[in-house]
């Protein structure tokens, strides 16, 4: 087999220069650090808000949960739309969105207004997700792109943890409005930065088909279940055994039937169910919903935990998650650095799940009282493990596909992490409503009469008794607890997952693509080996020639020779 000459073919590049990856990431970095700061620096102005709207621990998991729906809901197909439109326009327009869903927060008159208005963020920033990752591996090759990718999970990381501490800064000095209204003028500015410094090579020319019965199917499905999840159970809802419950349980699944099989038949599926099916994929995908959970839950009731649990005020709240941004951005750069430096994953990400998990499991030993820098501890490790995920779950998926599915391929781990984030988030709210509400109908058994008039959702330990206000304080401590010990038990999920990847070497084109042995010439190709051909080259490569029945893999009338990366020392490693 002879050694590839990727710059020869169309797409299948070894990718922009250092410096053009550079200026590309300036603007993609910029837009999407504010994208993944909206989805949590409402963590710690959230009691905030709600004792101002009036608003309960239901409306709470709402505005969290509104956005986490449209962001998953409307992830693949930004990703899809990617691999068939202007991508630098998509994003461009994606900002605009953000900015209208932005503003519509910043003067939400009521809580029902705020959450259409995360609603609106929602889409916005499941387009600049799905198109930041997309764009990446339009421009830069696998072998090169754990640093780079290490760079976005730095900035997802500390974008995640630092949000609740921008949160309760701006809350302290200027009001909750401007948590959302500061962020509008910011993401204009990224806005131009886009258009001055993304210059993206030119798309492979293809006839859009736009797969409306899939998009319909998927937003079906997805909402379907998500608000079956959100609002099973809640004060003034539906119960989990109920009508309402079976139709929009009858209503997901059949949607999700329906979008399969639409799906297989499409000729440019949202969802490419032959990527999806894929097993470094699939893997991914079981150990993306795990991080999402962990990864959306802990910032969404921490900044809770030490402001209605510990009694610290919101910047104090931001300031005691600093480990975790630590955590994050130190396990996404180093591990981006690694993998680029020695071209192994695999190991990379079982290390990172093993880190999650036993910071998650240690979390679960907290209480109202624990020593913030024991939690500091925990939180740690929490995020250095989530930050080493993050991203390299996704140049996993990306390794294993060509530029004609990246967008798809890149949104579908992105969608699911996005559905584990608001399962969880939501859930867990449930969670720990119940928990507050046990915890009050205990102290009223035991005789307070305060405890069994108070209300279970009260975000204001100010209007609350003392020793009411005590006893809610000590269940926050419990609940979330809880809440971890839970997020604990689904991370065992993602270290199995990650387990069982198979590692496939990082390729150094953009695209896939293969060298005829003969003339050396180069062409993309988008199909995936099967497993005939992949033994038929190892004993190629044995010297044993092509088992009998088989062609050639090259030579004269046969196929072309599959490149995959140019690491090796030997043909078989290529496979």
């Amino acid at each position: 087999m002879t050694s590839q000459h990727p710059t020869t073919a169309p797409g299948g590049g070894t990718g922009a220069s250092h410096r053009d990856v550079l200026r590309a990431l300036t603007a993609i970095l910029s837009v999407f650090f504010m994208a993944m700061v909206t989805l949590t620096i409402i963590g710690t102005a959230l009691p905030v808000i709600m004792a101002d709207l009036d608003g309960d621990q239901t409306s709470l998991a709402w505005t969290v949960t509104g956005t986490l729906l449209a962001n998953a809901a409307t992830t693949p197909i930004w990703g899809k739309f990617a691999d068939l439109f202007d991508k630098k326009r998509l994003l461009q327009l994606a900002i605009v969105i953000f900015v209208l869903g932005s503003g519509m927060a910043g003067l939400a008159p009521n809580v029902e207004f705020l959450v259409l208005a995360r609603v609106v963020q929602g889409v916005a920033m499941g387009g600049i997700m799905a198109l930041a990752m997309t764009i990446m591996g339009t421009i830069i090759p696998p072998r090169e792109r754990g640093r780079y990718a290490g760079y976005m999970g730095a900035v997802m990381a500390v974008a995640t943890s630092a949000g609740p501490l921008l949160g309760g800064l701006i809350v302290d000095l200027f009001g909750w409005r401007w948590v959302f209204l500061i962020p509008a003028p910011l993401a204009v500015l990224a806005a131009v930065l886009v258009q001055r410094t993304l210059q993206l090579p030119p798309q492979q020319k293809r006839r859009p088909r736009i797969d409306w019965p899939g998009i319909v199917l998927l937003l079906l499905a997805s909402t379907s279940l998500l608000l079956w999840v959100s609002l099973a159970g809640k004060p003034g809802m539906f119960a989990w055994a109920s009508a309402t419950s079976a139709a929009l349980v009858g209503t997901g699944l059949a949607a999700t039937v329906a979008f399969v099989l639409v799906e297989r038949r499409a000729a440019e599926p949202v969802v490419p169910i032959r990527v999806v099916t894929e097993r470094t994929t699939a893997l991914a995908i079981v150990a993306a919903v795990a991080t999402g959970g962990a990864m959306f839950a802990s910032t969404t009731y921490l900044g809770q935990y030490f402001q209605l649990g510990q009694g610290y005020t919101p910047t104090m709240a931001g300031v005691l998650m600093l480990p975790q941004v630590l955590g994050s951005l130190v396990g996404a750069t180093v591990a981006g650095q690694l993998i680029t430096r020695y071209g192994r994953w695999k190991i990379v990400l079982v290390v990172a799940a093993v880190l999650m998990s036993a910071g998650l499991f240690l979390a679960a030993t907290i209480g109202h009282d624990t020593p913030v820098a024991l939690v500091g501890a925990y939180i740690l490790l929490i995020g250095t493990g989530i930050g080493a995920l993050n991203q390299n779950l996704v140049l996993a998926v990306q390794n294993t596909v060509g530029l004609k599915d990246m967008g798809a391929a890149s949104s579908s781990v992105a969608f699911f992490r996005t559905m584990g984030g608001a399962v969880a988030v939501s859930a867990f709210g449930a969670l720990l409503s119940s928990h507050l509400s046990g915890a009050l109908a205990a102290e009223a058994r035991a005789g307070s009469a305060a405890a069994a008039s108070a209300d279970a959702s009260e975000m204001d330990l100010a209007a609350l008794p003392p020793s009411v206000a005590q006893v809610v304080q000590e269940a926050y401590g419990s609940g979330t607890a809880l809440i971890f010990l839970v997020a604990a038990v689904a991370s065992l999920f993602t270290l199995a997952a990650v387990l069982l990847i198979k590692e496939v070497p990082l390729r150094r084109t953009v695209d896939v693509v293969e060298v005829d042995p003969h003339t050396g010439q180069v062409r993309v190709v988008t199909r995936s080996l099967d497993a005939r051909e992949v033994r038929r080259r190892r004993s190629a490569a044995a010297g044993d020639g092509p088992p009998a029945g088989d062609a050639p893999a090259g030579g004269p009338g046969g196929r072309p020779a599959r490149e995959r990366e140019d690491t090796s020392t030997g043909p078989l490693d290529r496979l």
